[in-house]
């Protein structure tokens, strides 16, 4: 990790400074069983520790499902993983390390999905996907997909982001990200910006039929996906609260689901006080439509709840959604929606 105290100051009056010192890290995110993956030492040095977490991970889920991982050895299984940054190549390039042959497959995107797929045999699609904060979610569509077009059998798809350089930081509070009290205060009205987090999550997806007949242990079942841009908007990343609501109203008619039965949703919820009004009126408008739609009136009484996991551990960027995710479905498991912190009025 960087020293935060060589970068805390004043961004206003020097440039490569920032205010901001929070976060939520993984510990020991530099620890790594190189042997255990048949990788020599050296080449584990030069990986992005995203990469080892992303094997770990994908080695954790496919054992969660049931499986051994040599199971799957020389099988159409797909995997796909969301990530966007990999700060780890600006620690390699600021240290005395020579370039090795392992240094540039060590921070490729492509090698961090291809390694897996590599190390297990897997002979179906291995995609790295970068849609910034939507990447996990997206690796989710993009894996749902490939097994409704029988591209692959089994589909691994999530998400990892790791933190090692004050870079983004200084750039992101530039921006007006990030929350300068160190809190992210989802739907509040005190909400100030998100917090960056750590984490990494992968989840093992196989049709319904498939996963009944081999008796797999399920944990939900995903009736639809659905993927869009907002377009030309007020900015850069600025959300679309039309494209939002149209989104949603492509999902739920895809999943043949009506609005009255949705009782939950797990918002992208970023605490930001441009993106979570935004959203609040996207969901608002989609299910306006979609009551309309069904020729019913909207009730009264509100009959959906709302959370945001990055209340609790942060804003994971390129591996949030799958947190969310994750967290909806033990939820469901536990039959118990964690609060949202730090939410008052």
């Amino acid at each position: 990790r960087w020293d935060w105290t060589k970068y805390y100051g004043e961004p206003q009056a020097d440039a490569d400074k920032t205010k901001i010192k929070w976060g939520g890290f993984i510990k020991d995110a530099d620890k790594f069983d190189a042997g255990f993956f048949s990788i020599s030492p050296r080449e584990a040095e030069l990986m992005d520790p995203q990469q080892r977490i992303v094997l770990e991970t994908t080695w954790k889920a496919i054992e969660d499902a049931g499986y051994k991982p040599s199971q799957l050895s020389g099988t159409q299984t797909g995997l796909f993983v969301g990530v966007w940054t990999s700060e780890y190549d600006d620690l390699l390039n600021k240290s005395s390390i020579p370039t090795y042959a392992h240094t540039p497959t060590g921070t490729s995107f492509s090698i961090l999905t291809n390694r897996v797929s590599y190390l297990l045999n897997l002979h179906g699609p291995s995609e790295p996907i970068d849609t910034a904060c939507s990447s996990s979610l997206v690796a989710v569509h993009h894996a749902v997909t490939a097994i409704r077009n029988q591209e692959c059998d089994i589909a691994l798809a999530g998400g990892v982001n790791l933190l090692f350089s004050p870079r983004w930081y200084i750039a992101f509070e530039k921006a007006g990200m990030l929350s300068p009290d160190g809190r992210c205060k989802t739907f509040d009205s005190s909400a100030n910006g998100y917090v960056r987090g750590e984490g990494a999550g992968i989840i093992l997806l196989k049709s319904l039929s498939k996963a009944i007949a081999d008796q797999d242990h399920i944990y939900g079942i995903i009736k639809s996906t659905a993927v869009n841009h907002g377009g030309y908007t007020n900015s850069l990343t600025a959300p679309n609260p039309t494209a939002q609501a149209d989104l949603l109203i492509q999902a739920y008619e895809r999943g043949g689901i009506s609005p009255d039965t949705v009782s939950y949703i797990e918002t992208h919820g970023s605490g930001t006080e441009v993106g979570d009004p935004i959203e609040i009126n996207g969901i608002k408008k989609a299910f306006s439509e979609l009551y309309r739609k069904k020729g019913m009136e909207m009730p009264d009484k509100m009959h959906c709840g709302l959370g945001a996991v990055k209340t609790a551990i942060g804003h994971l960027e390129s591996a949030a959604g799958i947190a969310g995710l994750i967290k909806t479905l033990l939820a469901m498991k536990h039959k118990t929606l964690p609060g949202t912190v730090h939410f008052k009025d």
